[in-house]
């Protein structure tokens, strides 16, 4: 999986440390994923996520082949 999740943020002119206070989530955690530096994170922080930015989970996350 490809993260774009620095980059939707910097679009938006919003931080990870206001993502982690909208969403709840710890400020590591999303730093993780965002570096795609993670292999799993909950589908409920994904939704926290998504609602938060106002966009849709293929707009976080993108199927990546091993060329990419």
């Amino acid at each position: 999986m490809k993260v774009f999740l620095n980059e939707i943020l910097e679009k938006q002119d919003k931080t990870l440390y206001w993502l982690s206070k909208e969403t709840g989530s710890t400020w590591q955690t999303l730093k993780k994923f965002a570096n795609n530096e993670t292999d799993s994170i909950k589908f409920s922080v994904l939704d926290k996520i998504c609602d938060a930015l106002n966009c849709e989970i293929g707009d976080i996350m993108k199927h990546r082949t091993d060329q990419e």
